[in-house]
């Protein structure tokens, strides 16, 4: 029987950093990580091998070469079970792995509802981090002219727009009135709503799907108001539900909505067995509530923390709950949402203002590859606490809705963006006399004195 410290099930982002995090801080200790896949994919880059990258082979997360790097075993196979009592893990090929500590990373997979009539037809996809299913996908794909995609978040947007690019005809059905309206407020999903129009992407929103016709092979899209939409192939962009089952099935506690039950240190509730990733329970940074949100960078966040509180916890080095940062691109377009949107704000009745502002990113305008650059603050009104942000603008943006995602985490006040040093350059940044996060506080900070007036 194989001994090891620390096993590791999954070679993902969550794997891969609680893997070399932990190594780091315990060095003495051995690390052995079990995973099915012989290549990991880049999880937020697997949109773009259908168009912009055109191969999952270049969309490979250099996994191996950061455990060997590191001094991680790795071994390729599937763990079927776990005995929590014996501390052991039973692979698929028969054999047994002891361990002292165990982190389990088995991220999440794709919904693919059983309610939606034709959704096990030929030529209908999910998109799960599996390369072997993706590879094929996309030599199916190639012979398809019309595509439908169902569901505008972030993986529906961004496949559809690269398959726009690639040269197909592609319809985007969305029950909202806009794309990313769970993510953003309307007056950035209307801003990313008309970009990929502009951009060839055919929208149907506020509309439901009824059915996917066809005998053997998908033919159409059949919708609730009895519209047909012919099609080739189907991309189903519903989201995704966390893959605990094998946890589930050792005894760990699972949340009604699936997850693997956490404290902030990622321990389930058997304090040597941890969970992080898609695959494990989170809460909403600002208002408590559990959050389905399941993000490559809050897993590695997770990651980097159960790695350090393996053998020794750390008071200080806790997961507080998702900040929710998330961003995307169209084209030369970049959209940034962290925290809290004035929409949920206000569903959760908390006493906010917003401050705005619609300035550009390099000064002076005149500049070639300037961009308008739209900052949007949500504002604890008594305290002056940062609650949320949001932002549209040029590839900038990436940067910028991290600064932001830093300042809510640090629970930074309108005062300390006021009052903050800036470095700028014309050909990076906006002006430092007009820098859009500072205008923006300033025009919340105004709301508030305009309110407390009142």
């Amino acid at each position: 029987m194989k001994k090891t410290d620390v096993l590791i099930i999954g070679s993902s982002a969550a794997g891969l950093v609680a893997a070399t995090t932990g190594k780091r801080v315990h060095p003495n200790k051995d690390f052995t990580v079990v995973t099915k896949a012989p290549q990991t994919l880049i999880p937020c880059g697997i949109p773009y091998v259908f168009g912009t990258v055109g191969t999952t082979d270049k969309d490979i997360l250099p996994a191996e070469m950061m455990f060997e790097k590191t001094g991680v075993d790795t071994i390729h196979d599937e763990i079927i079970e776990i005995d929590r009592e014996k501390k052991t893990a039973i692979l698929k090929s028969g054999e047994e792995i002891q361990y002292d500590k165990l982190v389990i990373g088995t991220s999440s997979n794709p919904l693919k509802p059983k309610w939606l009539k034709g959704v096990d037809l030929k030529g209908v996809f999910a998109v799960p981090k599996d390369k072997v299913y993706l590879d094929e996908m996309q030599t199916k794909l190639n012979d398809a002219k019309k595509i439908v995609t169902i569901g505008a978040g972030f993986i529906g947007v961004e496949i559809s727009d690269e398959l726009v690019k690639a040269g197909k005809e592609v319809v985007l059905i969305e029950r909202l009135p806009h794309i990313l309206g769970l993510a953003f407020d309307k007056d950035i999903s209307m801003r990313a709503t008309e970009i990929i129009e502009k951009r060839g992407v055919k929208l149907e929103t506020n509309c439901t799907v009824k059915e996917l016709i066809g005998t053997d092979k998908v033919e159409a899209v059949l919708l609730e108001d009895g519209r047909r939409i012919e099609a080739d192939a189907v991309i189903l962009s519903l989201g995704y539900t966390p893959n605990s089952k094998l946890a589930a099935e050792s005894g760990l506690a699972v949340n009604k909505q699936g997850f693997i039950s956490v404290d902030e240190y990622m321990r389930t509730e058997d304090s040597d067995v941890f969970a992080v990733g898609d695959c494990a329970e989170k809460r909403d940074f600002i208002t408590r509530k559990p959050s389905q949100v399941m993000l490559a960078s809050t897993a590695c966040a997770e990651a980097r923390i159960a790695g350090m509180n393996l053998f020794k916890l750390s008071a200080i080095k806790t997961f507080s709950g998702t900040i929710s940062i998330f961003s995307t691109a169209l084209g030369e377009h970049g959209f940034g949402v962290a925290g809290l949107t004035e929409r949920v704000a206000e569903a959760e009745n908390f006493d906010f203002v917003t401050g705005v502002f619609d300035g550009i990113d390099r000064h002076p305008g005149s500049l070639p590859d300037t961009h308008k650059q739209y900052v949007k603050l949500v504002v604890g009104r008594e305290s002056g606490v940062i609650l949320g942000g949001e932002v549209a603008g040029g590839l900038s943006v990436g940067d910028l809705i991290n600064t932001i995602g830093f300042i809510i985490q640090n629970r930074m006040t309108l005062n300390g963006i006021l009052t903050a040093q800036v470095g700028t350059h014309p050909l990076m940044t906006a002006s430092p006399a007009g820098y859009p996060l500072i205008k923006a506080a300033e025009n919340a900070y105004s709301n508030i004195l305009a309110v407390n007036k009142q």
